[in-house]
């Protein structure tokens, strides 16, 4: 049985939908004034993730992750661009999705936009102040007033009275009391602005959750998600708001992914370790080309999603290796999206999953698989060299290992590749070919007409087969008019990018990516 950590509760507790077998699951999203950064990478892997795993349970899924288009930061960023705040945000909204296909993220069932939600919110505020539980300020504001929410706190853990005496708040006072949050901002000159009862403004940030969420899921839905730094004030405002305005408990399960940190400190862009999703990718794309963000999504993937992130280059350099590993393991072998999939590792994997979305443990399954698969493989080639079609004993790894023939040994590797892509497809990971991915990449050679280094080209994933075997070609003339300085060269140059040659006893050259 699936069992998920409740932040609200402070446990692992058995996932229990409100109607059976249907999920529905809503996760703050982005602010969109800027690119994507790597927190908010880790929130769309992990909840895509969630996401992905509930489906293959056979649940009905209904996934909404919301877009803040309209807040301080966005009018301010657009001032100082000399830019419409909405071209602003409908640019920086393609920047994210395009980021999100980068890391194979799917797009969630419902992406509702603050801007589009108005009427909404202003139907909720309006309810809230009918209710007494907000209140127009001195300046025209309306503000929720804390104190008439009794367990307001319980999600954080916060006293309110201790937040009062010791929690730093912005001092307004147009409020009644300094922990009154913000539902309706009067409009100021040259912002944008919408018509309602209080006269013209624009929504707070944490009431246009509350109605985004309860429009798109109902009143009381299963899950709702975000990083660890919404925990308090914004999800905590959200339980206020909503169930102040509709009665009914809001959420059954509270999610929080853990933070990132940069080099083992804060991320942050006084410290200068600020890195976007596209600044790393371009980073890594000389590397493994359009594959940089499958390593990215396998790095995250790496660690509970609960669990503390340190982002570093030796981190992501070790989440290639190790993604490598298990694209090695698939190289060469057929898959078959039909094939029987191996049950013990399956239960194993899901296992895994079911302890709160533990996917590190469920990547250490698909090494054990990738481990299985090469011995297999192996397994298979002796059999084949053996030129015997009869049952086959042989010691593979330092392990016995046997099978009755070559067919039946190949359909044991098919099988065992195709677990481990199936069960990579759950974590969003291994669906890429196996030779696209290790050869993949950005090199940045110099080549002359006869081989040698002059000028600066660069060399995508479509042409790197041309590129090498060129390169092969250009080093194996050398060799025959006993030119073995350049074809030394030939072979130093392509491994300083990446590319290892392998000579073969035949005279034949094959290559991989280092």
């Amino acid at each position: 049985m699936l069992k998920i950590y409740n932040t609200l509760t402070r446990k692992k507790e058995p996932f229990q939908p409100r109607v059976a077998g249907k999920v529905g699951m809503y996760v703050c999203g982005m602010t969109v004034y800027d690119y994507c950064h790597i927190g908010h990478a880790r929130v769309m892997v992990v909840f895509d993730t969630v996401a992905r795993y509930f489906r293959h349970q056979g649940y009905e899924l209904t996934y909404v992750r919301n877009i803040t288009d309209i807040d301080d930061k966005i009018i301010q960023r657009a001032i100082e661009n000399g830019e419409d705040y909405g071209k602003l945000t409908e640019r920086f909204i393609d920047a994210m999705h395009e980021d999100e296909r980068a890391l194979a993220v799917l797009p969630p069932d419902l992406e509702p936009r603050a801007t589009q939600s108005i009427v909404d919110i202003i139907s909720m505020i309006k309810t809230l102040v009918d209710k007494d539980l907000a209140y127009v300020g001195s300046n025209g504001d309306v503000f929720y007033a804390v104190t008439k929410f009794k367990d307001y706190g319980r999600l954080s853990g916060k006293n309110l009275d201790d937040l009062q005496a010791g929690e730093r708040v912005d001092v307004d006072l147009a409020k009644r009391n300094p922990m009154d949050f913000v539902l309706w901002k009067m409009a100021k000159a040259n912002e944008p602005a919408w018509d309602s009862p209080w006269g013209l403004g624009r929504p707070g940030w944490h009431i246009e959750c509350s109605a985004m969420s309860t429009c798109c899921l109902g009143n009381h839905f299963d899950i709702h998600g975000g990083g660890m730094d919404l925990q308090f004030p914004h999800h905590e405002n959200e339980i206020a708001q909503s169930e102040g305005a509709t009665g009914e408990k809001f959420v059954n399960v509270w999610m929080h992914n853990g933070f990132v940190r940069v080099d083992d400190e804060k991320m942050s862009k006084s410290l200068g370790n600020f890195f976007t999703v596209r600044e790393v990718l371009d980073h890594y794309r000389d590397r493994c080309g359009d594959s940089a963000g499958e390593v990215i999504r396998f790095f995250i993937l790496s660690s509970h999603y609960r669990s503390p992130l340190n982002y570093s280059d030796e981190s992501l350099n070790d989440a290639k290796v190790r993604l490598d590993r298990l694209y090695t393991a698939l190289r060469g072998v057929e898959t078959v999206a039909e094939a029987a999939v191996e049950e013990t590792y399956k239960t194993r994997f899901e296992q895994a999953m079911d302890d709160d979305f533990n996917t590190p443990v469920a990547v250490s399954v698909l090494f054990e698989i990738a481990k299985r698969l090469n011995m297999s493989k192996i397994a298979l080639e002796m059999i084949r060299s053996s030129g015997e079609d009869g049952r086959f004993f042989a010691e593979v790894d330092g392990q016995p290992y046997d099978d009755e023939s070559e067919q039946a040994q190949r359909i044991k590797v098919i099988r065992l590749a195709s677990t481990l892509k199936q069960l990579g497809g759950l974590l969003g990971i291994l669906q890429d070919d196996a030779d696209v991915f290790l050869k993949g990449g950005i090199f940045h050679a110099q080549i002359s007409d006869s081989g040698s280094v002059t000028e600066a080209v660069d060399v995508t994933r479509q042409t790197i087969e041309e590129y090498v075997k060129q390169q092969i070609q250009a080093r194996l003339d050398a060799k025959k008019a006993k030119d073995w300085a350049l074809a030394d060269k030939i072979r130093n140059d392509l491994k300083e990018q990446g590319v290892i040659l392998e000579d073969s006893p035949d005279g034949t050259t094959s290559w991989r990516r280092e």
